[in-house]
């Protein structure tokens, strides 16, 4: 079907507001798939607060000239599906999941932080700890030396009452 100028810009810019502010993003050749694995994958994507969107080459490289997909450009040939969102490692766990059950997808690269990823780094990425749970692990580990030392400081005054009581019972056995 063939775009005309308008239709064009339309999609340019639809882009531009999605891809081109992204600074995460993870680049996805998709010959072969089916309309209901597209639609799964979707849904995982979106469930974990990501986009999923099919992108005509050229038009996404004129989206994307100034932003840090740019670092990208080399990979925007073939079928070409672009997954963004704010968290990458879940994006990387949803994707690399969905790749292992549906092989006729295959990684490009991603972008993270800015820096391009190569394919086969995407793995590594996708077996880090989730957002929540490095934030959990911290949480555990600010608190742990602070709950140490509440119990020291509850410990002198408990052993000071245990003596005491010990001194008390002494007494009343001498007595």
């Amino acid at each position: 079907m063939a775009l005309n100028r308008a239709k064009k810009q339309e999609l340019i810019e639809s882009y531009s507001d999605g891809l081109g502010q992204s600074v995460h993003a993870f680049l996805l050749s998709y010959r072969g798939v089916t309309v209901p694995q597209v639609t799964e994958l979707r849904n995982r994507v979106r469930a974990k607060g990501g986009t999923y969107q099919v992108v005509k080459n050229t038009l996404a490289l004129r989206a994307i000239e100034s932003g840090a997909l740019n670092a990208l450009q080399p990979f925007f040939t073939g079928p070409t599906a672009v997954v963004y969102g704010a968290d990458p490692v879940a994006l990387a766990k949803v994707l690399s999941d969905y790749v292992k059950e549906v092989p006729a997808y295959e990684f490009k690269a991603a972008l993270v932080d800015g820096r391009a990823v190569k394919a086969a780094d995407i793995k590594e990425l996708a077996s880090l700890p989730s957002r929540d749970e490095l934030i959990g692990k911290l949480v555990y580990l600010l608190q742990s030396p602070i709950t140490r030392f509440v119990r020291v400081l509850a410990a002198v005054p408990q052993s000071f009452v245990v003596v005491m009581d010990q001194v008390r019972q002494q007494k009343e056995q001498s007595a």
